[in-house]
C-alpha cells in the first residue's frame, strides 16, 4: 500500500537494504541510527544504491540519530537493530509513539515482540501500538558502504506475528505491496520458536572460531558448514522442534525451511545448505566480536533453553553451544539474555503462554486454563 510512511531503525546490513528498497519503490522513508558517524555519508547524500537480486536507487526522506525525528509521522516502524538493542530501543521510542503506529521487529529472534511489548507497558506507554515480529529477515544481504547494499536473495516467504494477534493480518495487508512474502503466524510464540538464526549462526561461528579469529577468508555457510557441523545443526534443530511440539506450534525443520525460503533442496541439512545459491558468496566474519554470538546466544538460544527447562525438555546440543559461548567470552548469557522470567512466561501453562503471545496478557475472565490453545 503506497502512501504509508516508514521509519527504519538501524543502518546496518538489513537497515540499509530495507530503507533503500522501500524508498526505491516509492515510499517515504526515514532512517535512524544511534551512532551519527555511521550515517554521515547518508545525511550528506540520502540515496542508497542496491545491487544483486534487487537493483536500483532509493532516496530517503530523512536520515537522523534522533529517535523523535525518525518515528514522527511514521505508520510503520521497521526495526532492524540486533536483538540486544530491542529493549532499550523500545524505551527510547516510548515518549514519542502515537496511536496506531506499528512496530515490526525484523527479526524478533526469540521473544522479541514479547520483550518490546512488555517494555512499552513497563514504561507507561498508553498508546494503541501493535508490536509485530518477523520470523527472519526478508533478505540475505550485506551493506557494501554507508550508501549501498548488495541483496544476495529475497526469501520466498517469511512468517510474521503481532501482539495482539488479531492485528497480524492487518499488518500483512499494509506490508503486502512492498513485501508479499509475509504470511501470518498463529502468534509470536510461533515466530519466536521458528527462529532459524538460532541454528545457523552461533554454532557454525563457534565451531569455526579458530579460522574466524585469525581472519581467514572463507564462505560462512558453504565452507564453514561441513558434514559433521551440518549433523550437529540438525541435532540442535530437533531440540528446537521438540520445544515447538510441546508448545503446540507448527514448525518446519531447518532443512524444510531452506526449501520454503530459498528453494534449496538436499537429502540432509548439509547438502541443502550447499545447494542454496543465496548463501554463495556470503563471507565469514573477521573476528568473534559479532552478533552471531552476542545476539544469537542470549536472545535466541537462551530463551529456547530456558523455555525447554520449564517444559521439562532436554536440550544438550543447544546447551553445549551456550556453554562454549560463555567459556570463550567470559560472559553469563543467562544473566544477560531473554530468560523465561524476563519474557513473562515463567510458571504459565502452555495455554496461558499463548494468551500472553496473543493479547499481551492473561484474560482473568478466561476459565479454560489448561483446556488447550485458543
Amino acid at each position: 500500500m503506497l502512501g504509508l510512511k516508514f521509519s527504519i531503525i538501524g543502518a546496518g546490513n538489513g537497515g540499509i537494504a530495507m530503507a533503500g528498497y522501500l524508498a526505491m519503490i516509492g515510499y517515504e522513508v526515514n532512517l535512524y541510527n544511534r551512532t551519527l558517524e555511521n550515517i554521515l555519508s547518508l545525511i550528506n547524500n540520502p540515496t542508497i544504491s542496491l545491487t544483486g537480486e534487487v537493483t536500483g536507487k532509493g532516496k530517503l526522506n530523512k536520515v537522523t540519530n534522533i529517535m523523535e525525528e525518525a518515528i514522527d509521522g511514521a505508520d510503520i516502524i521497521m526495526v532492524t537493530v540486533p536483538a540486544m538493542g530491542h529493549y532499550q530501543m523500545a524505551i527510547e521510542m516510548t515518549p514519542y509513539l502515537k496511536d496506531g503506529q506499528i512496530i515490526v521487529l525484523n527479526p524478533g529472534r526469540t521473544g522479541g515482540a514479547l520483550e518490546v511489548y512488555e517494555a512499552l507497558r513497563q514504561y507507561n506507554c498508553n498508546k494503541k501500538i501493535v508490536v509485530a515480529e518477523a520470523q527472519t529477515f526478508i533478505y540475505a544481504c550485506r551493506a557494501t558502504s554507508q550508501n549501498s547494499a548488495h541483496i544476495f536473495q529475497v526469501k520466498n516467504e517469511v512468517t510474521i506475528g503481532a501482539i495482539p494477534s488479531s492485528k497480524t493480518n492487518h499488518v500483512i495487508n499494509l506490508l503486502k505491496f512492498a513485501y508479499p512474502q509475509f504470511i501470518p503466524a498463529k502468534d509470536v510464540l510461533e515466530t519466536s520458536i521458528n527462529n532459524y538464526g538460532a541454528i545457523f549462526h552461533p554454532a557454525p561461528t563457534l565451531l569455526n572460531s579458530g579460522h574466524i579469529e585469525r581472519g581467514a577468508a572463507f564462505e560462512y555457510y558453504i565452507e564453514g558448514i561441513t558434514p559433521s557441523i551440518g549433523d550437529f545443526l540438525e541435532k540442535m534443530d530437533h531440540e528446537r522442534m521438540e520445544i515447538g511440539k510441546i508448545l503446540q506450534i507448527n514448525t518446519l525443520s531447518a532443512k524444510e525451511w531452506l526449501c520454503e525460503s530459498y528453494g534449496a533442496k538436499g537429502k540432509n541439512l548439509y547438502e541443502t545448505i550447499q545447494n542454496n545459491s543465496a548463501y554463495k558468496g556470503l563471507q565469514a566474519p573477521k573476528g568473534l566480536n559479532i552478533r552471531y554470538i552476542y545476539e544469537d546466544v542470549p536472545y535466541s538460544l537462551i530463551p529456547m533453553a530456558s523455555i525447554a527447562i520449564e517444559l521439562g525438555i532436554q536440550t544438550p546440543a543447544i546447551n553445549s553451544i551456550i556453554n562454549i559461548a560463555e567459556l570463550i567470552t567470559g560472559r553469563n548469557f543467562y544473566v544477560e539474555g531473554r530468560t523465561i522470567e524476563k519474557l513473562g512466561l515463567k510458571g504459565l501453562s502452555v495455554y496461558d503462554m499463548h494468551k500472553i503471545a496473543q493479547i499481551g496478557g492473561i484474560d482473568k475472565k478466561d476459565k479454560k486454563g489448561e483446556e488447550g490453545v485458543a
